[in-house]
């Protein structure tokens, strides 16, 4: 009987010991302890790929004049972390004032890319027109267009359009980006139809429909497109350098430019430079992560 009971009890002994080998994932699926490690080595190559510059450039931006930064082997941590590197930045350009250029034509293309691209993605998804097909192929045609393929009609509209050297120049080609409308496109394609019959019942038009239903349900695709239309306009270096010709509305992505040149080639005061035009688009997307996260579940119903 206690031969039995032991043997019972290694029976049920096998299966613990084969539990604690695993792990079970987000699925309820068991995972091999190996393969978990190899996910966990891989995230973490990845992590360092892309994050590792961004710390690099952090970390040389906090350095004094009397560190070497191009040591063997390199030393990641500061000696003497010193702010100085960040004022002498704002001495050699005016930082401030290009970032501030920027933060207008950043914000006001995220105004009009939400806008615009939300107006334009609830029409070809939900409305019944002659041509929706046809637009929505242009849209898809249109990313397939190489900027530098229309940047000189991009140009020349501008200087016929007396907006050269001015922010709105800046604006004007991006406001709207096919990519984004189809994004929107296809968050507003996942809603069930039910829901608008339902408001078109009680006798909403198709601006309530749009305003009061749609929209509320579809703020995670709008967070991606803030997201993409912020950092779009904020990168953007090519577009501004050829429409803008005073210096008094350079863009920072043109201002950080004469941070490395003949009179200043400090890789001190580039890393500082670099750090400060980053900050902003760290912070956009901390303030929107929740919801550009959710962007994956647009359309679902809650019973």
């Amino acid at each position: 009987m206690r031969t039995d009971t032991d043997a019972g009890s290694g029976t049920k002994g096998a299966p613990a010991v084969r539990r604690r080998a695993g792990v079970t994932d987000a699925e309820g699926r068991r995972v091999p302890l190996w393969q978990l490690l190899l996910r966990y080595t891989l995230l973490l190559v990845v992590l360092a790929l892309t994050v590792g510059p961004f710390l690099w450039q952090l970390s040389t931006s906090l350095k004094g004049p009397h560190e070497d930064i191009f040591s063997s082997p390199p030393t990641f941590l500061p000696g003497h972390p010193t702010f100085d590197n960040y004022t002498r930045v704002a001495d050699t350009i005016p930082v401030w004032d290009y970032a501030l250029n920027s933060l207008k034509v950043a914000a006001a293309n995220v105004v009009t890319n939400c806008v615009g691209a939300s107006l334009a993605g609830y029409a070809l998804a939900r409305m019944r027109f002659s041509g929706r097909r046809a637009a929505t192929l242009a849209f898809i045609l249109a990313m397939l267009v190489p900027v530098e393929g229309i940047i000189i009609a991009q140009f020349t509209t501008m200087r016929d359009l007396g907006l050269n050297n001015t922010l709105i120049a800046v604006l004007l080609p991006g406001s709207i980006g096919a990519m984004n409308v189809l994004l929107m496109r296809n968050a507003f394609l996942n809603l069930p139809y039910e829901i608008e019959e339902a408001a078109y019942v009680d006798g909403a038009n198709a601006w309530q429909r749009y305003l009061r239903i749609a929209l509320p349900a579809v703020r995670g695709t709008l967070a991606v497109v803030a997201i993409f239309a912020f950092m779009g306009a904020w990168d953007d270096f090519l577009w501004p350098l050829i429409v803008l010709s005073d210096p008094d509305r350079f863009t920072l992505t043109i201002g950080l430019n004469y941070l490395h040149g003949t009179f200043a080639n400090d890789e001190r005061l580039v890393a500082a430079g670099t750090v400060i035009a980053v900050a902003p688009l760290i912070a956009l997307f901390a303030c929107l992560q929740r919801y550009f996260f959710r962007g994956v579940g647009e359309g679902a119903v809650k019973g």
